[in-house]
């Protein structure tokens, strides 16, 4: 590869005594575009015996900190894609050009681009903070739909290798948020708060057995006394608008740090739903749905961190969700003889429905480090309550006829109670962890359906009327060792799971209790070759539990003629996997292969003689899955970077379907392209491309479709404040559209379509008054090498 780069380190040093300790700080920059340097290495040495005594790596704002540093000691300094640099001494104030050798490949300079990236037992981390990636994203939402090994949907829910979705940590700890209230807040984290995200794509027995995959994002740390603050603010722009409103506050003294977060979301979402359906009467149904949803968001979350001393640290947060929607649902039935040139009958449906959300959760966290060893607890607790209200109303379009009516009133309450401790304790050259967790879950839901009678009265309707309750008890604990020999990582776990639940569905008088009992296993080997070359095996065991939607068996209606219904009776899913991942400087290529038995699964289920379409769970045998992706950034020109991610998946589903067998080996890829061109005006512009060829499974056929977005980034007082726009989606080409294959079953095609065509305005701004720097409490030295 052809490099051509020159950096200069510019150092501001600060030398004193106190207590008998030298201190030795300082910055570290690209000579080229002046920016702080993430994460360049830093290595302390002794000149007598050239044995190395201390590592630092330099955070987002290229900063490094010594202490107790001696006079005779010198500095290596590194980072991947710049020459290595060495200082004699505490007083040296050097100013360094380096100049890589540089080679011509077919008349065309590709240039090394600076290391964002790296891997750890076969986890990718990013650097998003300073990445110029990421610098024009909007939110955390629109950092993750360009970071490798994840994709974001159309809905906004976040994947791993194209099937898996993740579990969402916070600085290494779990978020326990429902899924509505957990977007909200990955879209309220702008890219420069955040210092880095890892994809674990194949956790270990230390997390839980339904963590098939985990991205933890850290956020910035900032060790600065007083007070400090940040408002982000986007406005979404289509055929309505919304608005997303953050603000940010910190106040931190020498022991206690506290936070709060208000959020405030306003505006009109809109979705679209189109089907094609020839019915066994050889007549021929169109389908049309429009979705308007007016919703407003109100979020608070207060949090307190106390550090007792360097040893023990303890935490509290706060927070409180209010989500209010008014949606209205219309569609039209309209369906006519084989020919298309008779109509048969159009029908015309209403529901409005009124939706509310309310959660509140509490968070407490305690840890405990003396040397090499660690304790630490974690406890959440969240309470989930919703109620919406529904009118179904069908008439014949043509004569304004009323068909039918009917009211729905929904009531459900979810609470989750979780507790778990962790221990570590190096030993030698090895390490032991150990650690058990428990958690409750309570679901309860009630709805009720009445419809309107022949005497215009509304009457209690017993067979759509629903009373369900489940609950769950999981009792968990793991034991998992680790040591490194030279330049190989070993890692070894066991988890042991049991779970205890009760699904009551009242009205069926029906009534399912579990109790299981399931041994997870989990193995990793790391290998460094080099620090630009490194290779990672890993295999896991995981479980995936059937959640309450799953299995409530409860109508949930898309059209009068149109529902999907729960099972309670289904399975829990087992999958076992294997990953192997190389890493060669920025270049990422893994590779996962698998098998999960009882797969959780939709079918449909069509009646000829009512056109009724239903949905139904159930469990498959199994299936078969591989996936191949590859990931690598091109540096064409000093403003203009190039990241490419290929991937290409592989899908073998045993399916038995009314008395048939259906198995289809489904073959598929994924392109995405990320221009980033940074101008010297201070302008840098991303464009973002996205394809997905066609796929599916045994019964569907998912057709392909792309996107491409468009997004302009630029910085203003010393950064203070940052100003975005995009322009997402800009061909509105990303809906969905789907078809049954066997016609011989159903003849069936539709579109889903959502908003996601839209500009995106976007600003963010810093302030505060923060000047002093609070003692570095202590860190393992994992922690070090990985801050």
């Amino acid at each position: 590869m052809n490099i051509k780069l020159r950096m200069l380190l510019s150092f501001t040093l600060v030398s004193c005594f106190f207590n008998a300790q030298q201190i030795f700080s300082g910055r570290v920059l690209d000579s080229e575009t002046k920016k702080e340097l993430f994460q360049a290495e830093i290595t302390s040495f002794k000149k007598s015996d050239g044995l190395l005594v201390q590592k630092k790596l330099t955070d987002s704002s290229g900063k490094f900190h010594f202490e107790d540093i001696r006079s005779d000691y010198f500095f290596i300094v590194r980072k991947s894609g710049y020459e290595t640099q060495k200082l004699e001494g505490v007083n040296q104030m050097p100013l360094v050009e380096l100049h890589p050798a540089i080679e011509t490949i077919s008349e065309i300079v590709i240039q090394s681009v600076p290391r964002n990236l790296k891997m750890n037992n076969g986890n990718i981390t990013m650097s998003v903070s300073g990445n110029k990636d990421f610098k024009t994203a909007a939110n955390l939402l629109e950092v993750l739909k360009k970071t490798p090994g994840v994709t974001v949907d159309q809905e906004d829910a976040v994947f791993i290798g194209g099937r898996i979705s993740p579990a969402i940590f916070i600085d290494g700890k779990p978020v326990v948020m429902s899924t509505q209230e957990l977007q909200i807040y990955l879209k309220s984290l702008s890219p420069e708060v955040v210092e880095s995200i890892e994809i674990n794509a194949n956790p270990s027995s230390k997390y839980d057995a339904e963590y098939k995959g985990i991205i933890d994002i850290k956020l910035k740390q900032n060790n600065n006394l007083g007070w400090r603050g940040s408002y982000t603010g986007n406005t979404s722009v289509n055929k309505f608008n919304y608005t997303e409103n953050t603000l940010n506050i910190a106040y931190s003294r020498a022991k206690i740090a506290y936070n709060v977060q208000l959020g405030y979301n306003d505006g009109t979402t809109t979705y679209r739903y189109n089907a094609l359906q020839r019915l066994a009467d050889t007549n021929v149904m169109r389908t049309s749905t429009y979705q308007k949803d007016e919703v407003k968001v109100y979020t608070v979350t207060a949090g307190m961190e106390y550090r007792l001393n360097d040893k023990n640290k303890l935490g509290l947060t706060l927070r409180k969700n209010f989500r209010d929607s008014s949606r209205n649902r219309s569609g039209e039935l309209y369906t006519t003889n084989k020919d298309e040139n008779l109509l048969v009958f159009n029908t015309e449906s209403q529901n409005p429905a009124i939706f509310n959300q309310d959660n509140y959760g509490i968070t407490t966290d305690y840890s405990f480090q003396n040397k090499n060893f660690k304790l630490s607890f974690l406890g959440n607790y969240l309470s989930v309550g919703n109620k919406q209200q529904d009118d179904f109303i069908n008439s014949d379009k043509t004569t304004s006829q009323l068909l039918s009516y009917w009211k729905s009133d929904l009531l459900n309450k979810i609470s989750i109670y979780t507790a778990q401790a962790d221990l570590s304790q190096k030993v030698g050259k090895g390490t032991f962890e150990a650690g058990f967790k428990y958690s409750k879950t309570n679901t309860s839901n009630t709805i009720r359906y009445d419809t309107l009678s022949a005497g215009n009265q509304f009457l209690f309707d017993p067979l759509r009327s629903n009373l369900f309750s489940y609950k769950e008890k999981v009792a968990a604990g793991y034991l998992a060792y680790s040591q490194k020999f030279e330049k190989l990582q070993i890692n070894a776990g066991l988890r042991l799971e049991n779970t205890k639940s009760i699904s009551n569905a009242i009205m069926m008088d029906s009534v399912v209790s579990r109790n299981y009992l399931e041994w997870l296993p989990s193995f990793s080997a790391d290998y460094g070759f080099n620090p630009s070359s490194q290779l990672s095996l890993s295999y896991s065991r995981k479980m995936t539990r059937p959640v309450f939607s799953q299995l409530n068996p409860f109508r949930f209606y898309f059209s009068p003629l149109n529902y999907w219904i729960g099972n309670p009776y289904l399975q829990p899913s087992f999958t076992s996997q294997i990953k192997a991942a190389y890493r060669y400087k920025n270049w990422v290529t893994s590779f996962a292969i698998g098998k999960e038995k009882d797969v959780m699964v939709r079918y449909p289920i069509y009646n000829p003689k009512t056109n009724v379409l239903e949905y139904l769970g159930t469990n498959l045998p199994y299936r078969n899955f591989a996936n191949l992706e590859i990931s690598f950034p091109v540096k064409i020109a000093k403003w203009w970077n190039l990241n490419s991610q290929i991937t290409g998946y592989y899908n073998y589903e045993f399916r038995p379907y009314l008395n048939e067998v259906f198995a289809l080996k489904i073959y598929n890829y994924e392109v995405r392209l990320n221009q980033v061109f940074s101008l010297p005006s201070g302008y840098t512009i991303s464009l973002f491309a996205n394809y997905e060829s066609k796929t599916g499974n045994s019964l569907y056929i998912i057709k392909s479709r792309y996107s491409v977005d468009l997004s302009v980034q630029k910085s203003w007082f010393d950064h203070q404040l940052n100003t975005k726009i995009s322009y997402n989606n800009m061909f509105d080409s990303y809906d969905q559209r789907v078809q049954f294959r066997h016609k011989q079953i159903m003849d069936n095609q539709f579109i889903h379509w959502w908003d996601s065509w839209k500009i995106i305005l976007s600003m963010s701004y810093n302030f505060g008054n923060s000047k002093y720097k609070v003692k570095e409490i202590q860190k393992t030295e994992e922690e070090n090498r990985t801050r």
